[in-house]
């Protein structure tokens, strides 16, 4: 809601925002993109993309389960390219005009605070950008996205690796050029909710507190406008 009214507020044109993920899931694993590779990790070998189980033992056969690395990842990309391909009987008030792919919004990290996990977020967030504006031809639309804040600026651990990789692909910090102007993160520890400030005391949804998720978009929103108005 807080992104959408910051969209709705720049642009003069309509604005459509297709929620297209899901929470309780790893860029990891379930939402590993395609092309993403195996690799090692403390003796267990993890996932490359379409492989099962998350994870197995080195030097043993794994065993398949029900899902696979990537299963979100190619689920919520064809539900997003079905709503696209039925644009004009979706949206027939604008079928005249089309549409335009205006940019990609980015908050998600809680379930990859494990050590394997975090140790490969940053490379699996540069892939995943990548990766979607492959998917969607739009190589230079602006990617926001946030960091995770479980904990505010007490967060430590895995979690804290997954935010300070969040915050390494952010253009500004040089580290990937090609996403100078066009890639940015914003930094939401800020909006962190104690449990007495809150409604409930579940820290993986920040604890249910709408103060905190209507900062994170209005945040989000502000980013892609200083995304937009460099195009």
């Amino acid at each position: 809601m807080g992104f959408g009214h910051v969209m709705g507020y720049y642009h003069d044109q309509p604005v459509l925002l297709i929620k297209a993920s899901i929470g309780n899931r790893s860029l990891g694993w379930d939402i590993l993109p395609p092309g993403s590779e195996r690799f090692e990790h403390d003796g267990r070998i993890y996932a490359g993309y379409k492989d099962s189980p998350a994870s197995w033992e080195k030097d043993t056969q794994p065993e398949p389960i029900n899902w696979y690395a990537g299963k979100t990842y190619d689920r919520f990309v064809a539900e997003t390219k079905k709503v696209l391909n039925e644009f004009d009987a979706l949206f027939p008030q604008y079928k005249e005009q089309g549409y335009e792919i205006a940019g990609f919004a980015w908050w998600q990290g809680h379930k990859d605070g494990n050590a394997a996990h975090a140790s490969r977020y940053e490379q699996n967030l540069v892939h995943l950008i990548k990766t979607l504006r492959k998917e969607f031809d739009a190589p230079q639309a602006p990617f926001v996205l946030a960091t995770i804040g479980f904990g505010g600026w007490e967060m430590a651990g895995p979690h804290k690796t997954v935010a300070d990789a969040q915050l390494a692909v952010s253009g500004e910090r040089g580290k990937y050029p090609e996403f100078a102007g066009n890639v940015k993160t914003v930094e939401i520890r800020d909006f962190w909710r104690d449990v007495e400030d809150s409604p409930r005391s579940q820290g993986y949804h920040y604890n249910r507190n709408a103060e905190t998720y209507m900062l994170v978009g209005e945040a989000l929103g502000r980013g892609m406008v200083q995304l937009q108005e460099k195009e």
